[in-house]
Formats: structure tokens, sequence, C-alpha cells
């Protein structure tokens, strides 16, 4: 991949020293609900963007979680979990992709922070961006994640596909969220929200 494009990514990223972001968390409900009267007691956490440079382009590093699972069993996200304290999001989104699939973190060049994400279970996601070696080698813990795939960067940056979708809670709400499906591989919810503000953080305004 070229210096060039990699910096340009960069540019539109906050770096890794700010700790308070620049941009408004984004939210995985309905933006118009605003974010919740209780946001303060989100928990924090963090996941890893992980483009990995392979010859043809970018592609995104992704995982469907085990079916093992409590929660969001199957689902497609992104390696990540939560923030134990004293950590930064960067050291958060490495340790647990090294945990989830085997990611040395020797082999990820960080490039900054995206933009927040709160979500309707009560975290704020902290998306960190980094370049990954396409000859990292990968393991997925059996624990939490059952397969481990790659979706082009392109396909995922490109707002044609980017389904809004609505679902209705048990409460009677309806929720609202984006889905993006690329070979038979559904990506929605908070995975799929992240990645839209990503979008909108790289293409959404311009950046000298």
């Amino acid at each position: 991949m070229s210096q060039d494009l990699r910096s340009w990514i960069r540019r539109h990223l906050d770096p890794l020293e700010v700790r308070e972001p620049t941009a408004t968390p984004r939210a995985e409900f309905d933006p118009a609900m605003g974010v919740p009267p209780d946001a303060g007691t989100f928990v924090p956490a963090a996941v890893l963007i992980g483009l990995v440079e392979r010859p043809e382009g970018l592609s995104v590093l992704l995982t469907r979680r085990a079916d093992t699972l409590r929660k969001h069993t199957g689902q497609i996200a992104l390696p990540g979990g939560r923030q134990d304290p004293g950590e930064t999001p960067w050291e958060t989104a490495l340790r647990e992709a090294e945990e989830e699939i085997g990611l040395h973190p020797r082999f990820v060049t960080l490039a900054g922070l995206s933009s927040p994400f709160w979500t309707g279970t009560g975290y704020l996601i902290h998306p960190v961006v980094g370049f990954v070696s396409p000859d990292a080698p990968l393991a997925a813990n059996p624990d939490e994640v059952a397969d481990i795939f790659e979706t082009p960067f392109g396909f995922l940056m490109d707002p044609a596909n980017h389904e809004q979708q609505e679902r209705e809670l048990p409460n009677g709400q309806r929720f609202r969220f984006y889905a993006m499906t690329h070979e038979n591989r559904v990506i929605w919810g908070a995975t799929a929200g992240v990645l839209r503000a990503l979008y909108l953080r790289l293409y959404g305004a311009a950046v000298a």
C-alpha cells in the first residue's frame, strides 16, 4: 500500500495521544432518540479495525463469534472487548486481537482512532485503526471465535452497500441499524455502525 494512502487515512483519524475524541459519538440506536440519559454509565470498550495490506488492496479483519457464547452468538464482529482499568483504547484493542485471533501486536502499525460509538447494550466503543501485515499468522480462540475472515475495505466503505434495516425490540420500540452483506455474511448492528462511522470519518467531509 502506498504511503500516500496511509497518510490520507491517518489525517482523518484522531491521533492516539488525543484522549478526548473530536467527533461526537454515534449511536447504534436511532440517532433521533439522542444519547440515553444514563450515557455516563456506559462501559468503555475498544475494537481493532485491522486494515490488511493485500497486493489487491486493503481488506478488513472480521470474525464470527463462537456459537457457544452467551451474547451475540454467531454474529460478525471486530476483534475487541471491554477496557481493563488503566488501559488505553489501543492497548485494549491489541490485547483483545491477540487473545481472540492470535494477532501479535508486532504485526500491527497503529494509525489512530475513529469515531466513538454508543451501543444499545451499554458500551462506549473506541475504534482503533491499524494497518496489519498480510504475513501475520492468525489463530482463532475457539472459546470466542468460530471464524476469521477478511472483507474488502472498498466494499465496506461504499455507501451503496450500507443498508438501513429496522427491528422491533421486546419493549415495542423500533430499532434502526445498518447492515452490509458480503458473500452471504451479514455484518450488522454495532459492527456495521462502527464501519459506517469510519466511512463518514474518511469520506463524509473533506480534510486537507
